[in-house]
């Protein structure tokens, strides 16, 4: 991708933000004051009398609602709504904390945006309001099928229905504010708000992608993209904002709004999550609708979110990585060297994508002839070394270059932009296609397929982020084909973009690596990324001077990649690549590049590129990579293919069960009482703390309770504080003692079918025997996704293992039991001893056997296919 979209992009704001400096008298900051004090001079409109006392003797006591183990109750008398999961409460609505926010007259011209509520400035003014509304009592409450209608009233004339339903059987429940035709002469609602109390103490994850920290308790966080002046980018990078919350207590507050909204994460108060939706949408106000869920453990309460909105998608298996790419690929010779490099040095790779530019143009649909003179020789040689191919790609022609002008001329002419757009068109190229015009996606597709044709199975799908709610307090106009606007299709439009490329991608799931999503994208997009980071260990908001002395705040390096991909876990996106090395300010030197490959690595999908189109083996004094740095990026993208069958197998459980691969450690362990934003644990039995800072070579960390093994050397460590070497090219990586890690052979290079077996060892040729890693200690099975099992248990001096085949994995399996202090006194296959063999080498034949090698304390053990139990005795 070329940065000169992105560089008219930061001198546009950097203009408008010259214009702002010179009107404020005062820099923006963050507004903490109580929003529940603030009425207008005039004050509330006073209450008349009852409308629906009359109707109705007495209220109950309680309206209690039960659904599982979660218990929803109505309180008249106290004026609230409690959360329960058995005994314990969760979460608190006063009445009193359900306002609406109101003005005296809808003025369609006008932003109506909360973030100017918190951080007010001439970019982002607080926005219109006359005054807040609050809740005072329960009007009736009314049976409504399993659910409840309860009439909350907010003042004399203004009663509204609060519809709430149980979810059968799945400790969960919907409520939904109706809003109600307004009256004339009556105020309208703008806002919704909602003040809910929650435990002083409890930490608090999801709302999507964010940068700082994976942890929100004392942030607010938008759920749109903002201008922010302060930033190096102009925004806010609010790429993926979700609006599902989750406290640690066990519970999950999911709204079901794509409008303009935030979350005050007990900035304020301490025991408040205060969060503010706009409804604002002329005369009749929008229903607000949110959902309450809980868990006995805080790790399974994205499957609620899956339940509503979708259960993510599943790409292709060599979409996991690692995949190669070049910022700017000069040639076609250029590519095939590329492939001729990866397989010659002994790099595993899955796949690898072309940035532009390769076209004539931005989506001219071609390759540009002149330097890809034969693209379908060079797609087929790709193939040929097991590796597939992807394509950056974008939602605009580009307007300005002679090569797209018949095309631009078939889509003005025949109605395929939106029929308003707005101001916030800084891409470089040209206004956005409309994807919610069906005749608009049939045509993009048709041209697409130029592509997929030719064996392109994947697309990094850039930008699309130009609809935007506005700036300044004035809406960016927008209006769109089925009637929408900017007010939702800020966020929606990401759903018909992806959806136009996701309809295209082959049966076996394809790839797609998108940029920017919105809540229910995860049916369409198989992977984020999270944008142009920085090429350091920078922080997010990290002052940075660089050598031109320019000062600069960061989006954040390493450090803010892993943030990102541990937040977005829990938040409904569960696969994750950042550009390992990082995007901007190019290049990455040699211990940035190192340590961010040390930790993708452990990530669910490894991507490797830079904007200096640095591959490992590119040697350059600007970047310091040698072959020191090249040799452990070959024994981290091998370890990172070679885990494939322990990560798809958790990607698969997902499925049912909603939880992260890569999990973070506060919300796997809250009982630790500490929320690192650079740990975590992968499936159930790694964890992981990468190291992010400059110069480190050591580690300090907190381990769950129970003994773990170090992944390289066995040795043993037990739960809690510690300290550990992490000099560079040694990630800090642990393993639960007795679990099983299930993983390829460590011969692997490929995913994908190739046509020259000789040369690249591809599980799309066979799948070879499951080597599986484990070691003495609590009791363990695995089942992985092909319904292979494996087993480990250990008693006194004795450890038996057990495999079976399945449907994929059907040559046996080869045991790796690491921490073993000496050889064993017996190994016994179903009762027989088995053979000890030569060495390690013989371990890959199907003859079963053992070996124990002394150096690493390992001992080895090749288990024919079929059902088996190995005996071994010390």
């Amino acid at each position: 991708m070329s940065t000169e979209p992105r560089l008219q992009l930061r001198l546009a704001l950097l203009f408008l933000a010259l214009v702002v400096w010179g009107c404020e008298n005062s820099p923006r900051a963050h507004r903490v004051t109580d929003l529940a004090t603030e009425v207008a001079e005039d004050g509330p409109q006073d209450n008349a009398a009852d409308l629906v006392d009359e109707e109705i003797d007495v209220l109950p006591a309680l309206a209690t609602l039960h659904n599982g183990t979660t218990t929803l109750v109505v309180d008249p008398a106290a004026s609230r709504l409690q959360l329960f999961r058995g005994d314990s409460l969760l979460l608190e609505v006063e009445l009193e904390s359900l306002q609406l926010g109101v003005v005296g007259a809808f003025d369609d011209a006008k932003l109506y945006d909360p973030y100017g509520f918190f951080f007010a400035s001439i970019l982002t003014p607080a926005p219109p309001l006359k005054r807040w509304v609050s809740a005072t009592d329960i009007a009736a409450i009314e049976e409504a099928g399993a659910g409840l209608t309860v009439q909350v009233r907010f003042d004399a004339d203004r009663i509204l229905p609060l519809h709430i339903a149980p979810a059968a059987d799945s400790d969960r429940f919907s409520l939904e504010l109706e809003q109600l035709p307004v009256a004339d002469g009556l105020d309208v609602p703008v806002y919704v708000r909602l003040r809910a109390k929650v435990d002083p103490t409890e930490a608090f994850y999801g709302l999507g992608e964010v940068f700082d920290k994976v942890e929100h308790r004392g942030t607010v966080r938008a759920m749109q993209m903002e201008l922010d002046s302060s930033s190096e980018s102009g925004g806010n990078e609010a790429h993926v904002p979700i609006p599902l919350l989750l406290g640690t207590r066990g519970w999950g507050l999911f709204v079901e709004s794509y409008q303009a909204g935030l979350f005050d994460v007990a900035s304020v108060d301490a025991d408040r999550v205060d969060l503010i939706f706009a409804v604002a949408d002329g005369a009749r106000p929008l229903n607000f609708k949110f959902h309450l869920f809980s868990e006995a453990a805080p790790i399974d309460l994205t499957r609620h979110y899956y339940e509503l909105t979708g259960f993510p998608i599943r790409p292709a298996r060599w979409a996991l990585g690692p995949w190669l790419w070049r910022d700017e690929n000069l040639d076609q010779a250029e590519v095939l060297d590329d492939i001729k490099q990866i397989r010659d040095l002994d790099l595993a790779t899955t796949g690898l994508w072309l940035d532009r530019p390769y076209a004539t143009a931005v989506n001219t649909f071609d390759f540009e002839a002149t330097h890809y003179p034969a693209p379908q020789e060079m797609i087929d040689a790709i193939h040929a070394l097991g590796l597939r191919v992807a394509l950056w790609h974008t939602p605009y022609l580009d307007e300005a270059h002679p090569a797209t002008a018949d095309l631009l001329a078939q889509a003005e002419g025949l109605g395929f932009y939106p029929t308003k757009t707005g101001l916030q068109r800084l891409n470089g190229w040209g206004r956005p296609l409309d994807f919610t015009n069906p005749r608009a996606v049939a045509w993009w597709q048709d041209h697409v397929r130029a592509y997929t044709d030719m064996g392109v199975e994947g697309f990094k799908l850039d930008y699309g982020e130009d609809v935007v709610g506005g700036a300044l307090g004035i809406r960016s106009e927008w209006s769109f084909y089925d009637g929408s606007d900017e007010r939702d299709m800020h966020a929606r439009f990401q759903h018909g973009y992806h959806q136009t490329y996701a309809e295209l991608l082959p049966e076996s799931g394809g790839f797609l690596l998108c940029r920017a999503a919105a809540w229910g994208d995860q049916v369409r997009v198989s992977v984020i990324w999270p944008g142009d980071l920085d090429a350091s260990f920078d922080r997010y908001g990290d002052t940075v001077t660089p050598a031109n002395g320019n000062p600069y705040n960061a989006v954040g390096g390493l450090p803010a990649a892993l943030v990102a991909s541990l937040s977005l876990g829990p938040s409904g996106f569960p696969l994750f690549g950042s550009d390992t090395g990082g995007y901007r300010h190019s290049p990455p030197d040699k211990e940035t590049f190192v340590r961010w490959f040390e930790s993708t690595a452990l990530s669910p999908v490894m991507q490797v590129g830079t904007s200096d189109n640095d591959l490992p083996w590119v040697f350059k004094p600007e970047n310091g990579f040698d072959p020191e740095s090249l040799a452990w990026y070959r024994q981290y993208a091998r370890l990172h293919l070679r885990l494939f069958p322990y990560v798809w197998t958790y990607l698969d459980r997902l499925q049912t069960d909603g939880r992260p691969i890569q999990r973070v450690l506060g919300l796997v362990h809250p009982e630790l009482g500490v929320h690192p934003s650079d740990v975590f644990l992968l499936g159930d039995s790694l964890l992981a703390a990468p190291v992010v800072e400059r110069g480190a070579r050591e580690r300090s960390l907190v381990l769950p309770d129970g003994d773990w093994l170090d992944w390289w050397t066995g040795e043993s460590v037990g739960g809690g504080p510690l300290t550990v070497a992490a000099p560079l090219g040694t990630l800090p990586l642990f393993v639960q003692a007795g679990a099983l890690v299930p993983m390829l052979r460590p011969t692997i290079d490929a995913m994908a079918p190739t046509s020259d077996a000789a040369r690249v060892d591809s599980y799309a040729t066979d799948a070879g025997a499951l080597w599986v890693r484990t070691s003495a200690g609590p009791e363990h099975s695995f089942e992985l996704f092909d319904h292979t099992s494996v087993s480990q248990a250990s008693s006194g001096v004795v450890t038996t293992l057990t495999a079976a085949s399945g449907e994929e994995f059907v040559s046996g399996a080869v045991f790796e039991v690491i921490a073993e202090a000496a050889p064993p006194s017996s190994v016994l296959l179903d009762g027989a001893a088995l053979s000890e063999l030569g060495g390690v080498a013989e371990l890959e034949g199907s003859a079963p056997g053992w070996f124990y090698e002394t150096g690493t304390r390992t001992l080895w053990v090749r288990v024919p296919a079929g059902a088996h139990e190995v005996v071994v005795g010390r």
